[in-house]
């Protein structure tokens, strides 16, 4: 995602329908010696998640007894890096829809995460609002969630450099898309904000104590990273060598879960069915971007990228172009794989494209008829922005409190 692997940032869309609930068994079994060696693994996120209809969780050791239900809280954030496409819609922001009614929910601009590659000094501030504003188009209602720009709690970095201190070299070398990205650009530019991003996405989810991630397919390594160091900071430090320093004992972070979708899991680029749509991509022909204009959004479905078969299907691995394009109409039009596949079964692409363009362009209008009244009210996207800050930031606060009270610092 854009110039650097973005924190959390390819997150998947429910279904338009109440959001379901998930659950990963990822109990860790776990060798206390190991973790002076950072030779400690926690399994592997499992593939087979199961979708549920409760969500089952430990209850974290410091839980009190409470007259009100309290609400599990899940955090997530996309970089202001690029135009937000419809995978990021598709794949994480329509999610949140959904997920900020049933959960204590955090939303951020992840513009921290921006700079770990050379990027444009003269935009940042200026693509950091304007994701802000399409947060807010989309429907994420800053009354049930805050939403805020992860460079305003200042705790996020401090954390980081505290977790720093405990996280063995080795387990970021692992990471996969710093392999990939610093092959791609030569060492000479590469800074090191791209080998250690992981453990501010790490600090980013552990600072408010998060039971869930909404994470896709290429971000679950990274998320176990997350879990790793939670549970590493928890044996050094927590427990009653927390509790002899004055602290309250017990764990000092939660461990999160995943929380993964069954459905929309990867929007795929139109140029080639086989890659995930990317910010990143060299050819804007291959993203349907939000704001684009319909005229735009109809050039691109034209050109897009089909295959010579007869009718329309799912799930055919050699029609991956087929697939996408079918799942894109399946979640704008809000209709069951089912009702999909009979109504295109029989369809050739001279139909079935003019049918998407449509209801790409019914989906996005009202999207991008909101984002401009929002751009054009500076006053209230900052004070939006500034409100979602002070929330996360009561909330930062503390655990960075007890994080520096644990590790035996002077406070």
């Amino acid at each position: 995602m854009g110039r650097a692997p973005a924190l959390l940032s390819q997150f998947l869309s429910l279904s338009t329908t109440a959001a379901p609930h998930f659950r990963a068994s990822m109990t860790c079994r776990l060798n206390p010696r190991k973790y002076l060696n950072g030779t400690a693994k926690i399994p592997p996120i499992r593939e087979n998640l199961r979708c549920l209809c409760s969500v089952a969780v430990s209850e974290p050791a410091t839980s009190e007894p409470s007259s009100t239900p309290v609400k599990k809280r899940v955090v997530s954030g996309v970089q202001p890096t690029g135009s937000i496409h419809l995978g990021n819609y598709l794949g994480a922001i329509k999610n949140w829809i959904d997920l900020q009614n049933a959960y204590d929910t955090l939303f951020f601009i992840v513009d921290l995460h921006a700079i770990t590659l050379p990027y444009d000094t003269q935009q940042l501030s200026k693509a950091t609002k304007e994701t802000a504003a399409i947060y807010l188009a989309c429907g994420v209602d800053p009354s049930k969630a805050s939403v805020f720009v992860q460079s305003h709690v200042r705790a996020h970095v401090e954390l980081m450099w505290l977790l720093s201190s405990t996280t063995p070299i080795g387990w970021l070398n692992r990471m996969i898309q710093f392999k990939e990205k610093s092959l791609k650009a030569g060492d000479e530019n590469v800074g090191v904000a791209l080998l250690t991003y992981p453990v501010l996405m790490a600090s980013d989810i552990l600072l408010y104590q998060s039971d869930y991630v909404p994470v896709g397919d290429d971000q679950k390594q990274h998320l176990e990273l997350t879990r790793e160091l939670a549970q590493r900071v928890n044996y050094l430090y927590g427990g009653r060598k927390w509790k002899k320093l004055g602290g309250r004992g017990g764990a000092i972070f939660k461990v999160p879960e995943p929380l993964i979708p069954p459905t929309g899991a990867r929007v795929m680029s139109l140029t080639d069915g086989l890659s995930k749509m990317s910010k990143s991509a060299p050819s804007d022909q291959s993203r349907i971007n939000l704001l684009d204009p319909k005229d735009v959004v109809n050039n691109k479905i034209k050109r897009c990228k089909t295959d010579s078969f007869p009718g329309l299907e799912f799930d055919n691995s050699e029609r991956p172009e087929c697939n996408n394009l079918l799942s894109i109409y399946q979640l704008v039009t809000g209709k069951t794989k089912q009702e999909v596949a009979e109504e295109c079964r029989d369809m050739n692409w001279g139909t079935f494209k003019p049918v998407l363009t449509d209801a790409l362009i019914a989906h996005l209008h009202p999207i991008q008829v909101c984002y401009g009244e929002i751009m054009s009210d500076a006053s209230y996207l900052d004070s939006v922005l500034a409100e979602g800050a002070r929330k996360a930031a009561d909330v930062a606060d503390n655990t960075l409190k007890n994080v520096y009270q644990a590790m035996g610092f002077l406070r």
